[in-house]
């Protein structure tokens, strides 16, 4: 026989399993994306930051803007 207490517990847990629902997350990104570059504008590490921003921005379907960030011997 099957006590009060673990009768309770059961209940509870399958009442539990009902009230919680699904989470439904946001598509990723749900936003604008920034792509920071540690360099000024012109260089080569900005035109390949670019480049990457256009291919990202096919593939997520979400726009992605480049940032440069120059100073700090490009630690950001």
């Amino acid at each position: 026989m099957i006590s009060r207490r673990t009768m309770l517990e059961l209940s509870g847990a399958a009442g539990l399993s009902t009230v919680v629902s699904k989470a439904y997350a946001a598509s990723y990104p749900d936003r604008t994306v920034r792509l920071i570059v540690p360099v000024p504008p012109g260089g080569a590490l900005d035109i390949i930051g670019r480049i990457m921003a256009q291919w990202l921005t096919d593939r997520l379907g979400q726009t992605v803007i480049v940032e440069n960030k120059p100073g700090a011997a490009t630690n950001i």
